[in-house]
């Protein structure tokens, strides 16, 4: 297996109208998430919270880089699971009705056919975007009322972004549903740039105005920076969180960022 170098940068920050961050994010490599909280204090930053921290623990333990969908399927399912309990122990305590729940993308360094490759989950309107060659491209699919409505021809992309159910989500962790997450498969090679953000970024900024940004630094942790001010002097109506990932082949094995993974990863026999 090919080794991966690795260079991240990542940011969040409550935004200019919200008192609480609800976002959270986890940039450890192999793993990077971003989760985006719903619910309110108490609810939605809780929620969030424990999506990071099971995503945390499987970058601790590893996984095996051939069947990462199977450990990200599992992991989502103790969110889940998580996030359950949460909100009965809230509501035994006279504290609800409590419908915690949080978006959630995630990306894995994993292997498919032999190559590495990126897999990405997602639930709810947080996004993945590659760069590559100067181009954005929104990989993951919103859950989204709006994104159902601009599926059907019923109203377009631009209205879209300023419908009223523009935030209304349709699949999350938590909640009183029980939602299944899209899954996608991305070799390394064709996104040497990848973009984890919340709502807070992408409903501030049109995708063009992101590619500009993000065009702005070679640097993922700058880049990174840049995106969180855009959307701060963009109004910011939201909390925004952003993880930004560069990827390249590896110079040599003594690289601390250097992830080889079936060394690393703890790969299958």
């Amino acid at each position: 297996m090919t080794a991966v170098q690795l260079e991240h940068g990542a940011r969040t920050d409550v935004g200019r109208v919200r008192e609480v961050n609800e976002d959270a994010y986890l940039a450890q490599p192999p793993v990077f998430v971003v989760a985006d909280g719903m619910g309110g204090h108490e609810g939605g930053d809780v929620a969030s919270a424990i999506v990071v921290e099971e995503f945390a623990a499987l970058a601790d333990r590893g996984y095996d880089p051939a069947h990462a969908a199977v450990a990200v399927v599992e992991v989502l399912d103790a969110c889940r699971q998580r996030i359950a309990t949460y909100a009965e122990q809230q509501r035994a305590r006279g504290v609800g009705p409590l419908q915690a729940g949080t978006t959630v993308v995630a990306a894995l360094l994993a292997e498919h056919d032999g190559a590495p490759a990126w897999l990405l989950a997602n639930l709810g309107d947080s996004r993945a975007y590659r760069v590559e060659g100067g181009s954005l491209e929104q990989v993951t699919v919103d859950h989204s009322v709006v994104q159902e409505l601009v599926d059907t021809g019923l109203i377009t992309e631009a209205a879209a972004a300023e419908h009223p159910e523009r935030h209304v989500i349709t699949r999350s962790l938590g909640g009183n549903q029980h939602s299944e997450p899209d899954l996608f498969v991305l070799p390394v090679a064709a996104a040497p740039r990848l973009v984890l953000c919340s709502d807070g970024i992408s409903g501030m900024l049109d995708h063009e105005q992101m590619r500009q940004v993000l065009a702005t630094s070679s640097d993922p942790a700058l880049a990174a920076d840049a995106l969180l001010a855009a959307a701060l002097d963009a109004g910011g109506r939201d909390n925004a969180t952003v993880v930004v990932v560069d990827s390249s082949p590896a110079a040599g094995d003594d690289t601390h960022s250097d992830l080889d993974l079936e060394q690393r990863l703890g790969a299958l026999p």
